[in-house]
């Protein structure tokens, strides 16, 4: 639990004492907040404060009503930061499932169920995931070396630690997808919309982006991965 006391004065006059405590509930992913404000004068309660001092109490007020906005806005972040991704699914076929692919995800990343392909192992698979929609996988830790993705459609998907060499990512729509800390050495993005996707730590060493489909603000973020070599700068346009 923290605390957050701010304190204003004015005179002979206390006005008011806040504090805001944040405690976690026994429930994931749940934030509680409490915010409490008091005023007083010598120690007797705010109803004893004289009329003349009336502007003071709703100077008070204002600040306290301030302060309970800011904590709101502080407590959203932490909930985000502390989202944990669901248990490995138990499924014996999980892997299989990529094979049908999410037929209700598109673009939105809704599902029936989580497409859990965590750990799961597509090596030089060249026919079962092409084309296939893989909205809001679960990818991390997946093995996804030399496999032929051609026209996939993935979006809100989860690659965070993936391995993608050398895969076949042509006329794919790659839509917000996560490729944190992932090896994509050698993949092919030729004629591939990349939108809104992250690449943070990721290893693009001798990536192909060949008509790549990009924005601007994507561009950007992309062009301050390092490990892009020259051509692969000078075909996406980094400055």
């Amino acid at each position: 639990m923290a605390s957050l006391p701010v304190h204003f004065s004015r005179n002979h006059l206390s006005t008011p004492n806040f504090s805001v405590r944040f405690r976690r509930s026994s429930e994931p992913r749940s934030f509680v907040t409490l915010v409490h404000c008091s005023a007083r004068e010598n120690g007797e309660d705010v109803q004893e404060i004289k009329k003349s001092l009336f502007p003071v109490k709703e100077l008070g007020c204002f600040a306290c009503a301030a302060l309970s906005a800011f904590t709101l806005t502080m407590a959203s972040p932490v909930i985000a930061a502390n989202q944990r991704l669901p248990p490995l699914s138990t499924d014996p076929t999980r892997c299989e499932q990529a094979f049908v692919g999410n037929t209700i995800g598109q673009a939105n990343g809704v599902y029936d169920k989580p497409l859990d392909l965590r750990f799961c192992d597509y090596t030089n698979d060249q026919s079962n995931l092409k084309g296939k929609t893989l909205s809001a996988a679960l990818m991390s830790g997946a093995k996804f070396d030399g496999a032929d993705m051609s026209e996939v459609v993935m979006s809100k998907a989860y690659a965070v630690g993936a391995s993608f060499k050398g895969v076949n990512f042509s006329n794919a729509v790659i839509d917000r997808v996560n490729f944190g800390k992932s090896d994509l050495k050698g993949a092919v993005f030729k004629n591939t919309v990349l939108s809104g996707s992250t690449f943070e730590e990721a290893n693009l060493e001798d990536v192909v982006f060949e008509d790549t489909i990009i924005g601007y603000i994507d561009l950007q973020k992309i062009c301050r991965n390092e490990t892009i070599n020259e051509e692969g700068r000078l075909v996406l346009g980094c400055r």
